[in-house]
């Protein structure tokens, strides 16, 4: 009798929750292993998840633009960062009537704008360039399919000359196989890489790097220049960044990340993403002394955005009180007259 106790009792034990559960298991889709989109999704993962109660699994990813299928289109993910200029090129297909673009993107909403990510374009240090408007008709690695780099890469190089790159001028490398190919076979001329300084890719570079590669220079003053950036940002690359490729700072260009999520209707989700934008807000101190630098020029603010962007729900009123300092506000609000089938399915609490 006591051998059936002492089991029933092993089963019991068992069955038990041996720790408290996350109430809610979330995925955010980032980019390389890398880049600074992982470094900023781990952050969320470590200091703002778990105040909301969410596991976050940080998946890496293509970029910008696989993001935005699988924000769409993937179980699980809740979040992704993405850039403003490959967001506006969802907007602009949807508005040419690219129905796939519109179905992707109509729900897509903003939980705040984050940080400005530089974009470099990497040369060998023998090469006849010094600056971006001097890339015109050379070889160059735009980034793979799918990847905010590549549309950045892209765009910007139709801004300032007028035309897209050739075909056969233009290649789809991962960062690391591309700056191995501008080294060791002649190949290419010119590796375009877009990430958040201080970018790990560029910073673990050892001392000797600056006698193969370097970065171009940015300048703002001409012509080519003045059209990119009508979209894009003055940027300044500085050389604490990146000791060992740079002497002093670097006139640059960017682009805009931004923390972004889908339109849900689900009570429990709306819940969570509310727990979620409040932590995010209560807990910038700790990002900014303890994040990735790049934390440090995030500020909240949540501006006006342009035509056909729109922020979450169920996240703004969570920041701008938090921004405030008002108290959180229960998001939604319980009904007394859910049936149990709406409960069930989760349409009701």
């Amino acid at each position: 009798m006591r051998r059936l106790v002492t089991g029933i009792l092993t089963c019991v034990t068992l069955l038990l929750p041996t720790a408290a559960q996350p109430a809610a298991e979330y995925k955010i889709v980032t980019a390389s292993e890398r880049g600074t989109y992982i470094q900023i999704g781990r952050d969320l993962g470590k200091f703002v998840a778990p105040q909301a109660d969410i596991a976050l699994q940080v998946l890496p990813s293509a970029g910008s633009a696989e993001n935005v299928r699988r924000l769409r289109y993937e179980p699980g993910v809740k979040f992704a960062l993405v850039q403003s200029d490959v967001y506006q090129a969802f907007l602009d297909q949807a508005d040419e009537g690219n129905a796939e673009a519109a179905r992707m993107l109509r729900p897509l909403r903003v939980i705040t704008p984050l940080y400005d990510e530089e974009i470099y374009f990497i040369a060998r240090a023998d090469a006849p360039i010094e600056f971006v408007h001097q890339i015109a008709d050379t070889r160059i690695n735009v980034g793979p399919l799918g990847s905010g780099t590549a549309l950045s890469a892209t765009t910007l190089y139709r801004l300032m000359f007028g035309a897209p790159i050739a075909d056969d001028k233009t290649s789809h490398l991962t960062n690391e196989d591309a700056l191995v190919r501008l080294l060791t076979d002649n190949s290419l001329d010119v590796v375009v890489v877009v990430a958040g300084q201080p970018a790990r890719l560029l910073a673990e570079m050892k001392p000797e790097a600056r006698q193969y590669i370097k970065l171009l220079k940015f300048d703002p003053e001409h012509a080519s220049s003045q059209a990119a950036l009508r979209t894009y940002f003055p940027a300044r690359i500085r050389a604490g960044s990146y000791p060992n490729l740079l002497a002093t700072d670097l006139d640059g260009i960017a682009v805009r990340a931004f923390l972004v999520t889908y339109d849900y209707t689900t009570p429990r989700t709306i819940r969570h993403l509310a727990a979620f934008a409040r932590a995010l807000c209560e807990g910038m101190p700790r990002l900014q002394a303890e994040g990735h630098p790049k934390w440090k020029e995030v500020s909240l603010s949540l501006p006006a955005l342009g035509k056909g962007w729109a922020y979450s729900s169920a996240t703004e009123a969570q920041i701008r009180s938090c921004m405030q300092g008002a108290p959180a506000t229960p998001s939604p609000p319980k009904r007394a007259d859910c049936t149990q089938q709406e409960r069930i399915l989760g349409l009701c609490e």
